[in-house]
């Protein structure tokens, strides 16, 4: 947790800036409960409620309820550190819709609706990236040469053939088709569309690789097609008895369905190759153009809806078709759930464009900047690298200021506890990671700001942030002072029940011993025999392992009618027939008892009220080691 967490000990920076607009109602052990608190747990409780709480009884249990969560801090539970990154943890969860710009999702997601709508024909040759940043750059630099001799005059399609590692295209000059929007990384996509047609872009980078992008026409989308197949596989570096084989198979099973359609998803099941969608009866979810083979793809999106197609080939074989049904382009409401979900993951290009847009933002709200000297040092220290002893490189402008937010200044130091132990031996590359860690280092500082101003100025967030702490807060002292206690107590459960024990009766008697189930007789009087060699405690453990497999054996407390073992051999009751292979049934140490005679007869019981018992002395504890002073009259302004 940051020194800039503001719940905790005292509340303070909110208590001192908001005092004359919100009025303390309580000070508990000298921290004060400011009203607007006071009143939106009471009425949230009240909500809870068949009917409402009366105040006075409200206030009663809220006072109690804060002398936990000041026995909780005095007892320093709120400085573990596992409570810390749990509360911190909880403050980014909680700010996250706050630090979200609603509009500027909207934006994108309306942007994606609108691209979808049309269809770019495109082509692109591709460097696939390394694991080594200076071999990206040579690639790069590879690139810009290809890009410059296709101005110059160069076919694309032939560069294409000769240097794209995309072996699906580059066969085909780079030809990937109709691309439809969000199927590709999304600075592809945002290049593909706009650039005109029939140039080519600037070099793209995307996670894979980059990219020159050759656009064609375009055209209105052709929205998705939902399909069923039949196929027999038979890619075509086959042998010919095998196509033939494979030919000859679905034109034996076209025959079939084309006479009776009903039996399509029947005939998927048993004859078709692709086990996957065969399942389904050769259902395939709904795709669009570039998402299917061009074969398949074009048979698909030619077919009328209830259509079956003859045999097609694509490269894996044989298919038949039937068309299902198709729709248009997704609507910005259809497609937003889709995409607000992948904005949320670094994978998807958008998410550094919402990230730098959200940094941008608060930037400016907070009056921030990256001090550019500063950075500038950074970067010379880098030039022979980034190692273990890049902090010490670093030591002589530890203390200035790195980041400006508003009149705070935050040091090198801290900026280096962040990236400590961070590697980078390339120079190059070395300078660039100084660039991305210090912009990433910056846009947390400004989403802690953002957080530190969203406790000091919104009463919905403070309120959650405060019920979440102080509730864990209570949670965890009570585990400490109560139920673990009381559980673990051996010695007091046991006292509590002795001075208690008329208070723990049954209306009926109990049986209680240990119930013996066998294979025969001769097992069964072994086993009585072992028993009574046995100390209690071991009883169980070393019959279950001798007679594995001849016998099942458990302690029992049972009231009369609870068991028909039980049952017939202390209350009368008729004779069982088991249901297992264990025929012989006795009770060793068998007892009938009208009351319990040990604490562990009733421990339940007893734990929970023993539980009550220290809660109530506790709660006198408190109330004498803790002042509290209520406001009165602030008190009976709530309604």
């Amino acid at each position: 947790m940051n020194n800039k967490f503001l719940v905790g000990a005292g509340l303070s920076v909110f208590a001192l800036a908001m005092t004359a607009k919100d009025p303390v109602i309580m000070t508990v052990n000298g921290v004060d409960v400011p009203r607007s608190e006071f009143e939106y747990l009471y009425h949230k409780n009240s909500q809870q409620q068949l009917s409402p709480q009366p105040l006075k009884e409200y206030a009663e249990m809220f006072k109690v309820y804060k002398l936990k969560v000041a026995d909780a801090k005095a007892a320093g539970i709120d400085t573990t550190s596992a409570f810390r990154k749990e509360m911190a943890q909880y403050r980014r969860e909680l700010a996250q819709p706050y630090l979200t710009d609603s509009l500027f999702l909207n934006r994108l997601v309306e942007e994606a609706a609108e691209r979808s709508k049309e269809e770019v024909e495109t082509s692109h040759i591709m460097l696939s990236k390394t694991r080594s940043e200076a071999e990206n750059r040579k690639l790069k630099a590879r690139m810009d040469s290809i890009r410059g001799a296709i101005l110059d005059g160069a076919d694309f399609g032939e560069m294409a053939k000769r240097y794209s590692s995309d072996r699906g295209s580059s066969s085909r000059g780079g030809y990937l088709g109709y691309i439809v929007a969000n199927r590709f990384p999304y600075a592809f996509e945002e290049a593909a569309y706009a650039t005109p047609e029939g140039m080519v872009s600037e070099v793209v980078e995307s996670p894979m690789g980059y990219h020159l992008i050759k656009t064609g026409k375009r055209r209105p989308s052709k929205g998705k097609v939902h399909v069923s197949h039949i196929m027999k596989m038979a890619q075509r570096n086959a042998t010919p008895e095998s196509k033939a084989r494979a030919k000859a198979s679905i034109d034996s099973i076209y025959a079939i369905v084309k006479a009776d359609p009903t039996h399509f998803a029947d005939i998927a099941k048993a004859e078709s190759d692709d086990r996957g969608s065969a399942m389904k009866g050769g259902e395939l979810p709904w795709f669009g153009p570039g998402e299917m083979v061009p074969e398949f793809e074009t048979m698909a999106f030619s077919l009328a809806d209830g259509e079956i197609s003859e045999p097609i080939e694509s490269q894996y074989g044989w298919h038949i078709i039937m068309r299902h049904g198709h729709k248009g382009a997704p609507t910005a409401d259809e497609l937003r759930p889709e995409l607000l979900n992948r904005f949320s993951s670094p994978q998807d290009g958008r998410w550094a464009v919402i990230r730098d847009h959200n940094k941008e933002r608060l930037a400016a709200k907070h009056n921030a900047k990256i001090n550019q000297s500063t950075l500038a040092s950074l970067n010379i220290a880098a030039r022979n690298g980034i190692d273990s002893t890049f902090a010490a490189k670093c030591s002589g402008f530890a203390d200035l200021p790195l980041l400006e937010i508003g009149k705070k200044n935050v040091p090198v130091s801290e900026y280096l506890t962040s990236i400590s132990g961070f590697n980078e031996p390339d120079s190059e590359a070395a300078v660039t990671a100084i660039e991305n860690t210090v912009e990433s280092f910056f846009a947390n500082q400004l989403n802690k700001e953002e957080q530190d101003w969203l406790y000091a100025n919104n009463s919905d967030y403070r309120n959650l942030l405060n019920e979440y702490h102080d509730g864990s807060l209570l949670y965890e002292v009570s585990v400490q002072k109560v139920w673990d206690k009381a559980a673990k107590d051996k010695e007091g459960l046991e006292s509590y029940f002795q001075t208690h024990k008329d208070n723990y009766s049954w209306t009926s008697p109990h049986a209680k011993g240990i119930l013996v189930q066998t294979v025969n007789d001769s097992v069964a009087e072994e086993i009585r025999r072992r028993m009574d060699t046995l100390p209690g405690d071991s009883i169980l453990p070393k019959i279950r392992k001798e007679f594995k497999g001849k016998a099942a054996v458990e302690r029992v407390l049972v009231e009369q009618g609870a068991n028909p073992m039980v049952d017939n051999i202390l209350f009368g009751g008729p004779e069982v027939t088991p249901s297992s292979n264990y025929t012989v049934y006795f009770m060793y140490n068998p007892r009938v008892l009208n009351a319990p005679e040990e604490v562990n007869d009733v421990r339940g019981a007893v734990t929970g009220d023993y539980q009550t018992e220290l809660e109530t002395l506790w709660i006198d504890e408190l109330k004498s080691k803790y002042p509290v002073k209520v406001n009165e009259k602030e008190l009976k302004k709530i309604k």
